[in-house]
């Protein structure tokens, strides 16, 4: 009888051991999906007229803990980058709020409904909308993109859209930015990426743009294959009230570029996180920063600065409903408005009449052209268009968002540029921006205005960057270190196919403490035949060859004759090697060839005369600035407004905005990146015409530098020799030339969306150039005689 009661009571306490065990289980759940309480009482206490309905977020090593360890958390310090493990990344960002205009315009984007304030998906449906959007959660590229498909070089494809197809505005931004780009092929058999044409941007299901019948036309696209190697751009998910990141069709193994993107979801080393942006943000660089990176003061009028909507009830209205308690109305300006949607006087609080007439005393671009910092709190979503404002207009982020997953944080060091703070945090922001010194803030603007420029400044340069990242991954081997994205000039314009190494770009030998190499290669363009020992680049051969620094002679003979014989040749003592051009045309100037093994190449016209004097200071200046162009014939673009288009000008002025190519120095990397980086189009239209390829390779290095050409002593010989060409071949005796450069101009800011040439008045002569003294005090002395 005694064993039968041990027996039972053991059978009982086991039988509630096991309930125990699962109604733990189902409250870890619940919690899971529910806002951290503890966030709650121990920082909104002293507020509890406001709910208290946070989005779920996990837990950080340090933004999630209290005290000394989240204040040194919130600082932008330079401490190193987190490494990354294959498996997962540990996460230290936070984030922002929602869109911008309709808070600016009075209105909404997404109604607070009372038809839908008790639709609230529950802890298990919000699990379950998860675990179906993202079955495949554990996707990296190598579990989940097909290698085999890139063999023939990193392209990308979009399927055509079908009939009746509606594509918002934004999104034909996109696609128009790839289809532009050197990564698109028309050959779906050469893709290694595919972009569906239909429109994910706005997955809301309130919103009008929404897609009604997205699921089944993306599951029957001919090479979905449960979404693998295929790339899909969002830019809202989800809906009042919870806002999920629902985007009612299965992702599969499709790679994510979303915005607003929580850290939970977010896979790495696989999906990307884009900004938000709004539909006016240009499609190519029209945008420019607020200031420039050498003129902006250390300090503002303000120190912190807020403008936006303020939500009473629902998700993200918790830090924006405490504001109010940090705002001095002196050098801290917080403000909100409740006045948004419909009804928003039946719900209104005590604070609203008051919030609303503080709110309209205030301009928000003033705000943020004035002030240090600029809070970027979340909204309804974790991302905001304040977040670009902010950049735009050199205000340092202070970003109060919670698992919040930053803009291209997988390349982008954004410690250099926000400070990540914790929303649980918010009355500390006052003394955290308060300790930052002027030094620091100095750099952290500068900062914004290199990103903002480098990769948000227009949709085409987001959708770059995007598929730049995703071709780092495909080619590894080769890809692009944190140095190149977070330095000046930006991961776009340094191309790891070139180097991997920092140190061979031009534009990081001052960063690195580098200098270039003391010896050069000229490359003469020849398109004449040999005419005995008449020609003029057999004398320009033989002045450039008694250069002391000069390596090697190599001719680029583009000419319809056959090679000349080498006795045909003069005889020098550096290396001389005449090469066949790259595909005879003129753009085969700029090419890569394995040939040229110095830094520095001097690019020289057939027709040039220089002495070898003119050559050594040439190069001297270059060596002080090798990511320009140095050399001597100028030319000069400007505003004509009768016509509303860009002109040429040739006229002698002290005024000058390119340095031609028929006589000057660069490095070598820009013969790599105009060939790579300038569109196939673009270079076939070059050709086609025989002309402008000097014109376009100085758009191209004023884009990469932010800065004019440098031009050395004047030479009017060099326009003297130019103008006296009369023979046929001689580009410079056709009457269409001058006139096929005004169009070129325009084409060129065309392709770009900028003008990226710079005025300059600046013109570097030899050391006692032309004073009265003696000519034996003098280095250069034959310059002065020409």
């Amino acid at each position: 009888m005694q064993a039968k009661k041990r027996y039972l009571l053991v059978s009982v306490g086991a039988g509630l051991l096991f309930l125990l065990y699962l109604w733990a289980l189902q409250v870890g759940d619940y919690h899971q999906n529910q806002p951290n309480q503890y966030h709650y009482n121990r920082h909104f206490s002293q507020f509890p007229q406001y709910p208290h309905q946070y989005q779920q977020y996990q837990e950080y090593p340090y933004h999630q803990r209290g005290g000394a360890e989240s204040v040194e958390a919130f600082l932008p310090g330079p401490q190193p980058l987190p490494q990354r493990s294959p498996s997962r990344l540990p996460r230290h960002w936070t984030g922002t709020t929602e869109p911008l205009e309709p808070y600016l315009e009075g209105g909404e984007q997404e109604e607070d409904s009372p038809q839908l304030q008790h639709q609230h998906t529950s802890p298990r449906e919000r699990r379950a909308i998860r675990d179906n959007i993202y079955r495949n959660r554990r996707c990296r590229m190598e579990t989940c993109f097909d290698y085999s498909r890139c063999q023939s070089g990193f392209k990308v494809y979009i399927y055509p859209a079908q009939r009746g197809d509606e594509i918002s505005e934004t999104y034909q931004k996109i696609l128009s930015a790839i289809e532009e780009s050197r990564f698109h092929t028309a050959d779906p058999s050469k893709a290694c990426l595919f972009v569906p044409s239909v429109d994910t941007l706005d997955r809301d299901l309130l919103s009008s743009q929404y897609v009604q019948n997205a699921r089944t036309r993306i599951q029957s696209l001919p090479m979905w294959n449960d979404g693998k190697n295929h790339l899909i751009f969002n830019l809202y998910s989800g809906t009042w009230p919870d806002y999920t990141e629902d985007l009612g069709f299965e992702v599969g193994q499709a790679m994510l570029a979303k915005a607003s993107t929580d850290v939970v979801n977010f896979r790495p080393n696989f999906d990307i996180s884009i900004p938000l942006f709004p539909k006016e943000h240009p499609l190519k660089g029209e945008a420019v920063g607020y200031v420039t990176l050498s003129d902006a003061p250390p300090s503002r009028k303000y120190l912190l600065v807020f403008k936006g909507k303020r939500y009473l009830t629902g998700i993200g209205s918790e830090t924006r409903n405490a504001l109010y308690h940090i705002h001095n109305g002196d050098d801290i300006i917080l403000l909100t408005t409740c006045k948004h949607g419909k009804d928003w006087e039946r719900h209104k609080d005590t604070r609203c009449d008051r919030d609303n007439q503080q709110y309209s005393k205030f301009d928000y671009q003033e705000l943020l052209r004035n002030s240090s910092f600029c809070l970027v709190p979340r909204g309804r979503r974790l991302g905001s268009f304040r977040f670009l404002e902010a950049l735009q207009a050199a205000c340092i982020p202070v970003i109060l968002s919670n698992g919040w997953e930053l803009p291209f944080s997988e390349v982008i060091d954004w410690r250099k540029a926000a400070v990540i703070g914790d929303e649980r945090l918010l009355l500390q922001v006052p003394s955290i921006t308060r300790s930052v010194v002027r030094d620091r803030i100095l750099a952290l603007r500068q900062q914004t205005q290199f990103l903002w420029d480098a990769y948000f400044s227009s949709v085409a340069k987001i959708v770059l960057t995007t598929l730049e990242i995703i071709q780092d991954r495909v080619d590894s081997h080769i890809s692009r270190n944190h140095l190149l994205w977070n330095l000046l000039p930006g991961g776009l314009y340094a191309l790891p196919q070139y180097s991997t190494d920092p140190s061979q770009f031009p534009f990081y030998y001052h960063k690195l403490g580098k200098s270039p190499m003391q010896q050069f290669t000229a490359v003469i363009h020849t398109v004449t035949p040999l005419q005995a020992q008449i020609s003029p680049v057999l004398k320009l051969i033989i002045a450039v060859a008694k250069s002391k620094f000069c390596a090697q002679i190599v001719v680029l003979w583009n000419c319809d004759k056959p090679l000349p014989q080498r006795n045909k040749w003069p005889s020098t003592s550096v290396p001389l090697s005449v090469v066949q051009g790259h595909n005879q045309m003129i753009t085969s100037r700029f090419f890569p060839y394995d040939a040229i093994v110095t830094d520095a190449v001097l690019s020289l016209d057939e027709d040039t005369v220089l002495s070898t004097n003119e050559v050594d200071f040439a190069f001297i200046v270059w060596q002080s600035f090798p990511e320009r162009i140095v050399g001597y014939p100028a030319r000069s673009h400007y505003w004509d407004s009768s016509r509303s288009r860009w002109g040429y000008t040739s006229k002698w002025t002290n005024d000058y905005s390119m340095v031609l190519t028929g006589a000057a120095f660069y490095h070598r990397y820009y013969h790599y990146l105009f060939t790579r980086y300038v569109p196939a189009n673009l270079l076939k239209t070059v050709d086609r015409m025989a002309n402008c390829e000097d014109i376009l390779m100085n758009f191209l290095v004023s884009a990469v530098t932010k800065q004019p050409p440098i031009k050395v002593t004047q030479k009017k010989q060099y326009k003297e020799t130019m103008m006296a060409q009369g023979s046929k071949t001689s580009r410079w005796a056709d009457p269409d030339h001058f006139a096929q450069r005004q169009t070129c101009m325009n084409a060129f800011s065309r392709w770009l969306g900028f003008m990226p040439l710079v005025h300059s008045q600046m013109r570097l002569d030899p050391v006692l150039f032309r004073d009265q003294v003696s000519i034996l005090r003098k280095k250069y002395r034959d310059i002065e005689r020409l």
